[in-house]
């Protein structure tokens, strides 16, 4: 492990605002008899005050904890307030406020969040720094940034995104930041419980179980979890489970320490791919009924958060992600069917794959208030130190059977290891050059070291060591306006990296070749933006522009015998431009109803710059190509009528065609492998009702229309094909609590 050593001070003085608190005291004249009380009394019957909130998609504020936010786009999603099928987390549903969230919607029963923006990649929400409480979630920031930890959204109380220009704050992803925030114990109780229930199409069955509260210094909360459902598909059963714990312990008026420790887990049958004749006869059908997916992730962590001064806060963080990501599968293309071998009348053995993740994080930040001469300013400096192991094992000859069993036979294909030491320091420091303009410059310098290690049976062992550097000085600079408290402008240029991960670097078989020299991905993301409150108003309206440079991809070339072999490199560049729109608005009001609408839509252009890629035999250029599962439109709007505790949600989401690779195959392969992904359009209806402070039903039926769709076709996992989203469900729960 390299270190990096580097001194960043902040410029500060002593001057501070003094507050000063005035006490008047009343004195009393004694008399020397007591005098009657004249005056009348009337008890006054009880005033219940009724209103109806607006609802209006909040931003985050520009000092949140020790993080610095004023300049960035950002989004809060409170889930108490809206109207969504959160038993499912139906994404489309619960960010339907977000404009151009792209949902890589494959898994109806809830299992897991895919979703992306600016062009991005969804796979499992891995180009976004993701977080729980701000503990990070990704299994392996270097090796597989996939977050297999998946969180029941019962539990979540709000969820907070900050776009690209957050990677100063937060670390090297193209996409920002995405934290859950989990609910929280009763401070003003000693205990109390909640329960959430619900019941749903297709066997779906869900409990949630909560207790939380306060005892002397001490605040709590844990959860129990297990979810079923049969699935949409044949073939498609789900169960899951998750269970998380709280403590926080205040131990003076300015010290707190808490910890964390969250588990999710579920198996996952997982009913395979189709072709686009196949989608066409019967979308709910399924290509495989042996073929299983396990997540079983780990999240503990522990803070300590201490407001050292008034001006001063100290915030240190240590957290680990653990467990393991299992398959077992019988991997081949959609027209390739699971039969018996002839020979021995037996199924064919399945693939057996493990990663066993060990990452481990530990971030020192310090936030201070200062003056420089008369510019106010709050500054953050701050070390996070990284250090993963992820063993990569896979290729195990697995059974023939058809239950969920990691056994195998023999040793597997390949046993790795991608090793990860790495070092960030950074600063960052808001000066307020006005009462209404600041300012937001900042800095964030990486170096670390990746390392694979160990053996793949079909490859040259002296040709396996890779290692690869991650050294960058990353800057950045935000700034907005208020032209007013409830109007501002604001954007901001901040530069960014993806690393290169194990996937890009493995070699699927013999004929391939691996570059000794691989680049990170780096580019910036630059916006500029307007937000706006006025009665009844609320608009944020972004432009944005993100290039995505050192693309990984492969490359046909010819050794010295004149023989031909594959070589995985970089490959070239993409550039995304777009404008992100939000808008909400009440359009009628009364003291107990309500009508309000939104739209949140996106336009996005992605495409390749100075790219090319294999196509088999040969290599193509693909200069002007639209990048992969980027569509150039998408469009969610909801309208909401609300009386008094009762609301109902109609909502329409629209996303445009979409491509399954960098050629932009316009005509679908027979094994539906490659090919155009279908604009579709969808109808949800979701409604609440909150019965007192104890009950609220919720309730959702969800693609209304029962329109037969899909959002991607995968290169890689869980198969190359269609994979059909669901049709027609319905979803009923009720919470209480106590």
């Amino acid at each position: 492990m390299d270190y990096f050593r580097k001194n960043i001070g902040i410029l500060g003085s002593t001057v501070g605002l003094m507050i000063s608190l005035t006490v008047t005291g009343f004195a009393q004249s004694s008399a020397p008899k007591p005098v009657a009380d004249t005056l009348r009394s009337q008890t006054l019957k009880e005033v219940n005050v009724t209103g109806i909130r607006e609802g209006f998609t909040q931003s985050l504020p520009d000092v949140q904890g020790t993080y610095l936010l004023g300049g960035k786009r950002t989004e809060v999603v409170q889930l108490g307030e809206i109207d969504a099928n959160i038993a499912e987390k139906n994404a489309r549903q619960v960010f339907a406020r977000l404009p151009g969230l792209f949902v890589y919607d494959m898994d109806g029963t809830g299992n897991q969040m895919n979703v992306a923006t600016r062009g991005l990649d969804p796979h499992r929400s891995w180009e976004y720094n993701s977080r729980q409480n701000g503990v990070l979630t990704n299994s392996d920031m270097y090796g597989y940034p996939a977050s297999h930890f998946s969180p029941p959204m019962e539990s979540i109380e709000r969820v907070e995104l900050v776009r690209g220009t957050a990677s100063l704050q937060y670390g090297a992803q193209f996409g920002g930041m995405l934290n859950y925030v989990t609910k929280s114990g009763d401070t003003t109780r000693r205990f109390g419980f909640e329960t959430v229930n619900s019941v749903g199409s297709y066997g779906l069955r869900s409990t949630y179980n909560a207790i939380g509260g306060r005892i002397g210094k001490l605040t709590y909360y844990g959860y129990y979890y297990r979810r079923h459902s049969d699935g949409y598909r044949e073939s498609a059963t789900s169960n899951a489970q998750a269970q998380f714990m709280s403590l926080q312990y205040q131990a003076t008026k300015r010290l707190r320490i808490s910890a964390e420790l969250g588990r999710s887990e579920y198996v996952y049958r997982i009913p395979g791919p189709l072709t686009e004749e196949m989608f066409a006869q019967n979308p709910q059908q399924a290509t495989r009924n042996r073929n299983y997916f396990n997540p079983d992730i780990w999240v503990p962590s522990l803070r300590l958060d201490w407001q050292m001064t008034a001006r001063t806060r100290l915030m240190w963080l240590t957290s680990a992600v653990l467990g393991q990501r299992n398959s077992v599968l019988f991997d081949a293309l959609a027209n390739v069917p699971d039969t018996l071998i002839k020979a021995t009348g037996q199924p064919r053995n399945r693939q057996v794959d493990i990663d066993n993740f060990h990452s481990y994080t530990s971030e020192l930040r310090l936030l201070h208030a200062y003056q420089l001469g008369n510019v106010a300013a709050t500054g953050v400096v701050g070390i996070q130190v990284m250090n993963n192991d992820l063993n990569r094992r896979q290729q195990g000859k697995g059974t023939t059977g058809s239950d969920f069993d990691l056994s195998i036979t023999g040793p597997f294909g390949r046993d790795l290891h991608f090793y990860t030491s790495n070092v960030a320091v950074f600063a960052e420091s808001q000066f307020h050059l006005t009462p209404k303009l600041t300012v937001s410059p900042g800095i964030r310098v990486e170096s670390g070291l990746t390392r694979l290690r160990g053996t793949i049976s079909y490859y040259d062992p002296l040709k396996l060591p890779n290692d690869i550097d991650h050294r960058f000085a990353l800057l950045g600079i935000n700034a907005q306006y208020r032209f007013r408290p409830e109007l501002k402008v604001y954007g901001g240029w901040s530069q960014a990296y993806r690393p290169v991960i194990f996937k890009d670097i493995i070699p699927t078989s013999v004929y391939e070749q691996v570059d000794k020299n691989l680049k990170d991905a780096t580019g910036y993301n630059a916006e500029i933006g307007l937000e706006g409150y006025w009665p009844g108003l609320h608009v944020n309206v972004s432009a944005f522009y993100l290039p995505y440079r050192n693309r990984l991809g492969s490359l046909v070339l010819t050794n010295p015998a004149g023989e031909s072999y594959v070589f995985r490199t970089n490959v070239g560049d993409s550039r995304t431009k777009g404008v992100e729109a939000l808008v909400e608005a009440q359009f009628y009001r009364t003291n107990q109803f309500a009508l309000t609408g939104f739209t949140s839509t996106a336009f996005v252009d992605a495409r390749y710059h100075n790219a090319r890629v294999s196509t088999g035999a040969d290599n193509q250029t693909i200069d002007g190509n639209r990048v992969e599962s980027a569509p150039r439109w998408t469009s969610r709007n909801g309208l909401t009528a609300r009386y008094r505790t009762f609301s109902l949600t109609a909502q329409f989401s629209y996303v445009s065609e979409t491509f399954s690779d960098a050629l932009n195959t316009p005509e679908p392969t027979a094994n539906g492998a490659r090919g155009p992904v279908p604009a579709y359009g969808i109808w949800d209806l979701n409604t609440t009702w909150r019965i007192g402070r104890r009950f609220t039903v919720r309730g959702s039926i969800n693609n209304l229309l029962n329109t037969a769709y899909f959002t991607k076709r995968p290169t890689f996992y869980p198969g190359p094909g269609i994979w059909p989203s669901d049709g027609r469900t319905g979803v009923l729960t009720l919470g209480i609590k106590l």
